[in-house]
């Protein structure tokens, strides 16, 4: 996530060839400014060095080389030790509308622009240490002897961004007539007479502030400095988790910390392995606290939750990280209704108290063959309309053979509504599909082994409205199903007849894709609202696949949420011995807008009817049973009916805050391959590490047989 420009309080850019070196760089096309540097002069040209240099033992910093230096360094450094305790924080006095001329303070924050308006006096901003505020600062050395005058010529000195104590008077200011600019306000009622200043830190003259430069995630902590929106983010996150805990608590619900080091498992996703000295052991990060939580209803606690940090070693997109934070609850002698209850007034209360808005309850619900037939989605956007139906029975065999290779196919359609603005210009759609097709989000659809969707822009002027493709019947049956009007586009889309598994159709990916081109576009309003829903009735048991092995088990079935997962109703646990592609679970998923914030279940509290599920009908091992012995175990000893949900906590800050990715409201986000790269991790195995933990790195596939 790379830092925006508007949400800029201060960027920087780093001279590459100048850093760790100890040269100024040359200020021009840095900064709009004039600059406070010395006067760069030629230097013979230094090595670069690469971003890795310090993991190669090469130092970030300057290091002394002699004794002196050696002194030197560590008396600066003692110098930064003691320093006087603020006594306002400069936020406080942007909110004071009197505060106390004359009073003598001291305030900590960043240095701001200097300007210098002659050799004995200068104006400087103090900026807050929160960054959202600043103070000007005033010193003055005129009419004072040369001995007192050393804080007038330290602040002449010190760069920009330096962190300082300051110890000055409060004294009334005649308000400026510029409006502020940029995200940090300005204190323009009162002004600080500058006493005394402390420097806490230098600022390097080899990082240098522009108003253009974007960071990598390389330096994430710049970008988190220079970033208002990404800091204000976070804040959010800390007020929304706040808010969550208070009513959780008020609900009669125990804040459990569940352990991190945990043993492998088959509940579905690969996890993340930690080695151990005892040779051939290993714990394993916890996909979630499933089973603790689990344990936790055997073990006499009614209600429990916690923010819990989850590790799933899965291919990453802009909604997934490695590690992530889940907001994790579980009650005994519930259902799901009374979890989807709970859940329903945390989100309306979050909703109503950081966005101002109300959310109808109860939420609606839709089952999993609904949500895919009229959405080709588990977890529909209802703000779009775009609803799709079945349409292959209107249309001819000779239409059908050239929409799809396959044999007797499904065919769906949907309908895209422009702005009324476009309606009268046909030329303008046409042009759209065309550009869209062509385009890397469209090339997938257009290239579907399946066959590329039909798609039909709407014109009275035209033979049968543009559907004469279709025929007389079937172009007077879709416009009756539609109730088109001039400029819609209708889609066809084939696919093969086959029960819904996974998450989407192509339809249903097409649907998304079209709609948030033509939002791109300025042809379709973006939608605003919020629609939340609960997604329920799912098949407890999915197909395998090459990327979703599940349990392990030999019967070709996985579980669709997780093995611990209850059939829903007396007849689906009849259904378990007839037809296990039939039953469907009791599990339910909170939908909001096209993203998936969490979902849960009620679970399976009898020993038996859990070893008999990974037995007989997923026909798991004894090895893989026994694998979850202590959870059976649990189950045995009389443990109560519970059910629970885990909502995803960095989405739903996204979410609420309209952000497209969780980087955005992730402090140290890992990037789209898994890693940290300001801190550089994964890091390489040494062969010590490797020793130590009886580890070997084995060759690759390609090179085991040579």
């Amino acid at each position: 996530m790379l830092a925006g420009g508007s949400s800029r309080d201060f960027t920087f850019r780093i001279s590459q060839s100048w850093i760790r070196r100890g040269h100024n760089p040359p200020s021009k096309g840095f900064s709009s400014r004039k600059s406070t540097l010395p006067k760069w002069r030629p230097q013979p040209r230094p090595r670069v060095l690469p971003k890795s240099g310090f993991f190669r033992g090469e130092s970030v910093c300057k290091q002394p080389t002699d004794g002196k230096q050696s002194s030197t360094l560590l008396h600066r450094f003692k110098a930064t030790l003691d320093f006087p305790e603020e006594t306002l924080n400069i936020s406080t006095i942007a909110e004071l509308e009197t505060p106390a001329a004359g009073q003598v303070v001291v305030l900590h924050g960043y240095l701001g622009f200097t300007a210098n308006l002659s050799k004995s006096l200068l104006f400087v901003q103090l900026i807050s240490k929160d960054r959202a505020c600043s103070i000007q600062l005033v010193s003055s050395s005129k009419g004072l002897p040369e001995k007192d005058c050393s804080a007038h010529e330290l602040v002449k000195k010190l760069s920009m961004h330096t962190p300082v104590a300051v110890r000055g008077v409060l004294r009334k200011r005649e308000q400026p007539p510029e409006q502020d600019s940029g995200s940090i306000r300005k204190i323009k009622h009162v002004e600080v007479d500058v006493l005394s200043v402390q420097s806490l830190n230098e600022f390097p003259s080899d990082i240098i502030a522009t108003p253009d430069t974007v960071f990598g995630s390389d330096q994430r902590h710049l970008q988190l400095r220079a970033d208002v929106d990404l800091r204000k983010a976070l804040s959010f996150r800390s007020d929304v988790g706040l808010v969550l805990r208070s009513k959780l608590h008020d609900l009669g619900f125990v804040d459990i910390e569940t352990p991190l080091l945990f043993k492998s498992t088959p509940e579905g996703a690969r996890e993340f392995i930690v080695p151990t000295r005892r040779k051939g052991f290993a714990y394993a990060l916890p996909q979630s606290p499933q089973q603790f939580k689990q344990i936790l209803m055997g073990s006499g606690i009614p209600k429990y939750y916690q923010f819990a940090r989850c590790f799933r070693d899965e291919d990453l997109r802009a909604d997934r990280q490695p590690e992530f934070t889940q907001l994790d609850m579980e009650m005994s002698f519930v259902g799901a209704d009374q979890v989807m209850h709970i859940i329903e007034e945390l989100i309306r209360s979050l909703w109503s108290t950081f966005l101002k808005s109300g959310l109808a309850c109860p939420f609606p619900r839709m089952s999993y063959q609904e949500a895919m037939s009229c959405y080709g989605s588990d977890k529909p956007d209802m703000r779009l309309g775009m609803q799709i139906s079945r349409i292959d029975h209107l249309l001819p065999g000779d239409l059908i053979s050239k929409i799809s290779p396959l044999k007797a196919p499904i065919v769906e359609s949907l309908m895209l509504r422009f702005n009324q603005s476009v309606f009268d210009k046909p030329s303008t759609m046409q042009q759209f599909v065309a550009n869209f097709l062509d385009s890397a989000e469209g090339t997938p659809f257009a290239n579907n082994p399946d066959g590329g969707p039909g798609i039909f822009v709407i014109g009275s002027a035209k033979p049968l409205q543009g559907l004469q493709a279709l025929g007389f019947e079937a172009a007077e049956r879709v416009e009756d199903l539609f109730q088109i009007e001039d400029g819609d586009l209708i889609v066809l889309q084939a696919r093969q007849d086959l029960p819904f598994s996974g998450g989407s159709t192509t339809l249903g990916n097409l649907r998304l894709a079209l709609h948030a081109a033509a939002v791109t576009q300025d042809l379709v309003k973006p939608p605003i609202e919020f629609a939340p829903l609960w997604v329920i009735d799912f098949p407890l048991f999915s197909p395998t696949t090459q990327h979703q092995p599940g349990q392990g088990g030999s019967a070709g079935l996985t579980a669709t949420h997780h093995p611990f997962t209850s059939p829903k109703s007396a007849g689906d646990v009849d259904m378990l011995a007839v037809d296990p592609t039939k039953v469907i679970g009791d599990h339910y998923d909170l939908v909001i807008n096209g993203v998936e914030l969490g979902g849960g279940s009620r679970r399976i509290h009898s020993a038996e009817m859990q070893e008999f599920v990974m037995r007989q009908v997923l026909k798991m091992s004894p090895e893989r049973v026994a694998e979850f012995s202590h959870l059976l175990d649990v189950l045995r000893a009389g443990c109560p009916p519970h059910a629970g949900i885990a909502l995803g906590f960095d989405r739903l800050i996204a979410l609420m805050l309209g952000k497209s990715s969780m980087r955005d409201v992730i402090a140290f986000p890992k990037s789209g391959r898994g890693e940290d790269v300001l801190v550089k991790c994964p890091g390489p195995l040494t062969d010590e590490v490797l020793k130590t933990y009886f580890l070997h790195i084995r060759p690759p596939d390609d090179q085991l047989s040579v």
